[in-house]
């Protein structure tokens, strides 16, 4: 059978075929077997406003290895895809486009109408992102795709709150929000236009408490500074580590408040020292919580200073502005006024100032939810990798507070709380209520707040298997596998699905949390709008194909580390793909066989025994490593022994039987030749799963698709560490001849005799027919001693053998022993530092004995590299 690849792999071609066709066959698909061990992942859901990013690819590469690779094991691996309603993100674009074409605002429709709307543009737009996700070779069961705000999560959803409520563990307190002084009204986020204003950064000092110095701190709103609670600086400034947990002075009101560290604080910005006014601003609320600090009003609804401001109290919050300022010049505590511009929030429907101002609000109370959230992750229940941010989680959670979960919006969950018009009493209830529990009246209103989306994004690891009800699903999937997921949401929704995953199941979420770091540009640069610096991945994966881009995210990249994204990387990824499908196609080209089997052991040539043995050793090393989730290094692995081992030296060294007339010589050619090639496919298919099918489809092959195929195994019976070793001593003289006439720029059709001064010519013996044709020998002869007069030979030294060519005619003599004299100081320099380590008494004591042991061997094998080459040196001085 002659079985041939196109000339040309053109990746645009092949990719949405190979796609159609697992999807045409149900590969993705998953159902409970009980025969089979369960691995399970879901999707971080992306935004339903989203387009595809390079952080999107990167999270999609890597938990689509991890299925892939579960799946040829023989697991039952389910990776559930959906999408994230996102709140406020939707609610804006829907606004705006009804801003833009009809000159409305959702007011004008009304909630229900206006919610039509929203359903609307997510049936029509929501649909994007997946596509999108196809392009990159995701193998999720797309027919469990789920959303946010589908009946099952809904329902999840409503289940939880009322549950939490019942427990007492939701409840309603106060928080911030945008107020319209104008039209007396709350306002959403997606409400405030913000615009760039001119104004004034004024500097003011804060005298310390004992007398001491002072702080000086930078406002644009010393309006609002009456309800100070406290000044906050950076963990990290040196300049105020003394200070933190002492006290200073409010001027004019004359009242001591506290100094707090916390991150929020820009290092280098501003005076390094921020006036925390709880009341009225979201951050400084924010920081508040972190330090308890107290929560002082000072602006009415009405936008005129309470009774909280002292001597203003009445006074429009601009005419007090200018008042405070001119008290505060006068007092002594004005150090500076600066002209300075910045974003103003301002009402869209009347365009005046918004005030940030605090407002009631429901709540989740954390304590009692993170002590079990702390023990999982401390006993080991739930693991980070890398392990270092298990840390960060456990300090957070540590310090968490309640979790503000309603918003001003009218897209999400709805809050399922009606208030009594009688009695004001709060309905919370599965079912919508008909009449009020505690006092009968049937008038109620119901909550207009949603919900955070993260609180249903925190249930999405059961709610997405069928939760509230028992399902199958849930009982064999749950706890899913691993959540893989970036550094940056630990705590938006990591910690979140943890304590919901411990409450509402009683068990863990996940067993692993797989953190990856950022995708930044080639300067390491965050990719974001405002830089003009993001790639689309999908135009990457345009050009160079879609198993190029994903090789070139998860190669070089370590678990929870930041990675830079190169171009170029892109053109050397498709360079790989293009090297592997030249290399089947030589494969299929010299191919009679129609079925792939390996040959009886006593059949196999010892480069056949090499090649299965170093392949034998890879399997098991990317297995350890996947299993470990070193994806990195199990990726550059396959990448190293495809380019290097299987196709510069295997196939090069099988072309000697395929060409020649042994007839089963050449069949075990083929035979190891196809063996090993579908093996590398099935190695490299979690990482660039296109053009494996592709290669296995026009292989001879057992089973329908690769991507269902048996996962490689070590076998002890094709271990072979003798041969192994045999082979690499005759490759490494054929490269060390090959480097030396290199040097010298001997060309290959300049053949030369090869004198091998070895100790065991037997292993050199079994390789001649290789060292002849590829270190251009014209004949090859074996001596247990140099020869006398090396007047007139170049020598190429390695650990078992030294090669002598007669070739001194070809060579300048004086510039050879200059090379030799090159290469003996460069040993000298690392046997020197080898010798020093070793004569370090506390590095020999307190080194595992196995490091102390390489080191020791590395002198020998320096020792006796150097003895070698002055031996070649003075032998061609003679």
């Amino acid at each position: 059978m002659n079985k041939e690849l196109p000339k040309v792999y053109e990746p645009q071609q092949v990719e949405s075929r190979i796609y159609q066709m697992w999807e045409d066959n149900n590969c993705f698909a998953s159902t409970p077997d009980p025969e089979k061990k369960p691995f399970s992942i879901v999707m971080p859901p992306p935004n339903v406003t989203g387009q595809l990013h390079m952080g999107h690819a990167m999270d999609c590469t890597l938990q689509d290895i991890l299925t892939r690779f579960k799946r040829m094991q023989g697991y039952e691996a389910l990776w559930v895809p959906g999408i994230d309603h996102a709140g406020i993100a939707t609610q804006i674009k829907v606004e705006e486009e009804l801003r833009v074409k009809e000159g409305k605002t959702r007011y004008d429709l009304g909630r229900e109408k206006f919610l039509e709307r929203v359903w609307e543009w997510k049936e029509k737009y929501g649909g994007r992102i997946v596509e999108q996700q196809k392009k990159m070779g995701v193998s999720c069961d797309w027919n469990r795709s789920r959303f946010t705000m589908d009946e099952g999560c809904s329902k999840a959803v409503r289940e939880t709150f009322c549950e939490l409520y019942d427990k007492g563990l939701i409840y309603k307190g106060s928080r911030i929000i945008n107020w319209c002084p104008h039209c007396i009204t709350a306002l959403s986020d997606a409400e405030v236009e913000y615009q760039d204003k001119p104004g004034h950064l004024w500097h003011i000092r804060y005298p310390l408490a004992d007398g001491s110095g002072d702080l000086v701190v930078a406002t644009t709103r010393p309006e609002t500074m009456m309800g100070d609670t406290g000044v906050a600086v950076n963990p990290e400034d040196e300049r105020f580590k003394h200070l933190v947990g002492k006290t200073c002075i409010l001027p004019i009101m004359n009242r001591e408040i506290p100094i707090v560290a916390d991150d929020y604080v820009e290092l280098g910005f501003g005076t390094g020292a921020v006036k925390m006014t709880p009341a009225h601003d979201p951050n400084d609320f924010e920081v508040g919580l972190r330090h308890n600090l107290e929560v002082i009003r000072c602006i009415g609804d009405d936008g005129k200073i309470n009774e909280n401001g002292g001597p203003y109290c009445g006074m429009d919050r601009y005419e007090c502005r200018k008042q405070i300022v001119k008290d505060l010049e006068e007092q002594g505590y004005l150090v500076k006024t600066e002209p300075y511009n910045h974003n103003v929030g301002t009402c869209y429907r009347c365009h005046n100032d918004v005030e940030p101002l605090i407002s009631a609000q429901w709540f989740v109370k954390m304590e009692p939810l993170a002590k079990e959230a702390l023990r999982v992750v401390k006993d080991g229940e739930v693991k980070f990798v890398p392990e270092r941010f298990s840390k960060t989680y456990t300090n957070w959670m540590e310090n968490v507070h309640d979790w503000c979960i309603s918003r001003q919006l009218w897209w999400g969950h709805q809050i399922p709380a009606w208030y009594c018009d009688e009695c004001g009493h709060i309905n919370v209830s599965r079912e919508d209520p008909t009449k009020c529990e505690k006092c009968g009246c049937t008038h109620l209103t119901r909550d207009e707040d949603v919900l955070d989306t993260w609180f249903s994004s925190a249930l999405w690891p059961f709610s997405t298997l069928g939760w509230p009800e028992k399902t199958a699903d849930l009982d064999y999937y749950y706890p899913t596998s691993v959540m893989v997921t970036g550094y940056d949401i630990i705590f938006f929704w990591v910690a979140r699905m943890i304590f919901s995953g411990c409450e509402q199941m009683k068990k863990i979420p996940f067993h692993t949390v797989l953190i990856h770091g950022l995708v930044r540009d080639d300067k390491g640069r965050k990719m974001s709008k405002s830089l003009g610096n993001g790639i689309d991945p999908l135009e990457m994966a345009e050009k160079y194909g879609a198993d190029a881009l994903r090789f070139n995210l998860i190669t070089g990249n370590s678990p929870g580390n930041d990675t830079r994204f190169y171009t170029e990387k892109c053109e050397a990824m498709r360079n790989f793909a293009n090297k592997i499908w030249n290399a089947s196609r030589f494969v299929m080209m010299n191919l009679t066989i129609d079925k792939c089997g390996l040959p009886a052991a006593d059949q196999l040539a010892p480069e056949d025994k090499w090649v299965l043995s170093k392949l034998n050793t890879l399997v098991k090393e990317v297995t350890e490593n996947l299993d470990a989730y070193e994806i990195g290094v199990a990726s550059a692995k396959v990448y190293d022994f495809i380019w290097d081992t299987y196709c510069d030296w295997y196939i090069e060294l099988t072309k000697t039987r395929l060409n020649g007339e042994d007839e089963g010589a050449k069949l075990a050619a083929q035979n190891v030749l196809c063996y090993v090639l579908t093996e590398l496919l099935k190695l490299l298919h979690p990482f660039m799963p296109f053009i494996t099918e592709e290669i296995f489809q026009a292989l001879p092959h057992t089973g329908d698709f690769i991507m269902t195929s048996h996962w490689p195994e070590y076998q002890e019976a094709l271990h072979f560490p003798e041969e192994e070793a045999a082979m690499e001593a005759v490759m490494d003289t054929i490269k060390a001849i090959r480097a030396r006439r290199a040097e010298m720029n001997v060309p290959p059709s300049k053949k030369a005799e090869v004198l091998l001064v070895t100790a065991t010519p037997e292993i050199y013996k079994q390789g001649l027919h290789f060292i002849q044709r590829l270190a251009y020998a014209s004949e090859v002869t074996f001596a247990a001693a140099a020869p006398a007069d090396v007047s007139k030979q170049v020598s190429v030294v390695t650990h078992n053998a030294t090669a002598y060519m007669p070739m001194a005619e070809l060579v300048d003599i004086a510039a050879e022993l200059d090379r030799i004299q090159k290469e003996i100081e460069k040993a000298r320099n690392g046997l020197r530092i080898v010798e020093q380590k070793l004569s370090n008494e506390k590095f020999v004591s307190k080194a595992p004995e196995a490091v102390v042991n390489v080191e020791r061997e590395k002198a020998a094998k320096y020792q006796e590299l150097i003895a070698k080459l002055e031996e070649s040196a003075k032998a061609m001085r003679a």
